[in-house]
């Protein structure tokens, strides 16, 4: 019984995964956008610090290419003054 039980799971996983790697497959490419941050994150509020960060800034000056989700574009818009969208 536990047996069958098993193999019947094991099955619903891999159906699951095939069904999981052909949704991705047909959503084509994701949307992109390059940000810059161009002004220091000195004597900016410790949330604005973590905003920068969250979007993977490092350095001055640098451009990051992230997907165009909703999530990303808030963050953005609450940083306005320290990146901005280059593409």
């Amino acid at each position: 019984m536990a047996e069958a039980k098993k193999e019947t799971t094991a099955k619903a996983a891999k159906t699951e995964t095939r069904a999981g790697a052909k949704a991705e497959a047909k959503t084509g490419p994701k949307a992109t956008i390059q940000i810059q941050y161009f002004r220091s994150v000195i004597q900016a509020p410790v949330k604005h610090k973590r905003v920068v960060k969250g979007l993977g800034f490092t350095r001055l000056n640098q451009i990051v290419v992230r997907e165009d989700t909703p999530s990303i574009r808030g963050m953005v818009k609450t940083v306005p003054h320290l990146v901005r969208i280059v593409g």
